[in-house]
């Protein structure tokens, strides 16, 4: 992927992956628009660097994404990136009947970069070259058990993926997946720091590294017992250490 010289949107670019992937790419000589659902965490951010922009917008509402897609391609003409980057990751118990949870991770988590990538392809075919980078998790390929809606949307997100690459191979759009270990956000609120997670300088570090590469596949050593389970042929055996392991962290 070409890092430089694009105008590219940046889904929960508040804080997180999101926001250090924006700073690293404004450093680059791209435009960045930050989108999230809280002003002042965007403002925060565009006021540490200066020349950023932002919108206000709740992936979850259908509505809103239509509307910001309509203001962002009237203001920046020249957008051709979309990284959709939101997400929220609660705990469920699955013995309990409630859904709520589950239904609004599904809305952010899935249906929102799906309707966004949508609702921006038109305007993205159209650009001499573009790029739509979806965010999954290393938990898209061994689910952690007691977050499974957030991993069902992230499993869905990479096979979604695989399908959205597949169906504009033939267009200048490259389709990209960014796929994070175990990183040191505040993605489930502020938590003690712990050891076990990757810190967020070094994801960003080696993230954009691979970026600079032709790979489809964003995957930092770190996600990579994850992301080969299967195919190492000990699946299972490593969902049951990785999940016995995880727990006695909750």
């Amino acid at each position: 992927m070409n890092l430089t010289g694009n105008t590219i949107l940046i889904t929960g670019g508040g804080s997180g992956i999101g926001r250090a992937l924006a700073e690293h790419l404004q450093q680059r000589d791209n435009q960045v628009i930050l989108a999230g659902r809280r002003q002042s965490a965007l403002d925060a951010v565009t006021a540490a660097n200066p020349g950023m922009r932002s919108i206000v917008l709740d992936v979850a509402d259908p509505a809103a994404i239509r509307s910001a897609a309509l203001r962002l391609t009237g203001e920046f003409p020249a957008l051709n990136v979309l990284v959709n980057n939101a997400g929220i990751m609660r705990p469920e118990n699955l013995l309990k009947a409630a859904t709520a949870d589950a239904e609004a991770i599904v809305a952010t988590n899935l249906l929102g970069p799906i309707r966004l990538a949508a609702v921006l392809l038109p305007h993205l075919i159209q650009q001499p070259s573009a790029a739509i980078l979806n965010v999954s998790s290393g938990l898209a390929f061994v689910p952690l058990a007691y977050t499974p809606t957030y991993c069902a949307t992230k499993a869905a997100i990479h096979s979604y993926t695989q399908s959205l690459r597949y169906q504009l191979q033939h267009t200048a759009i490259k389709v990209i997946e960014i796929v994070p270990p175990w990183v040191a956000t505040e993605l489930m609120g502020p938590t003690p720091a712990d050891p076990r997670a990757m810190p967020l300088a070094d994801f960003i570090a080696e993230t954009m590294q691979l970026l600079s590469t032709d790979a489809e596949e964003i995957c930092v050593e770190r996600v990579l017992p994850l992301r080969r389970a299967a195919a190492n042929g000990n699946e299972a055996g490593f969902f049951k250490t990785f999940n016995d392991a995880m727990s006695q962290r909750h």
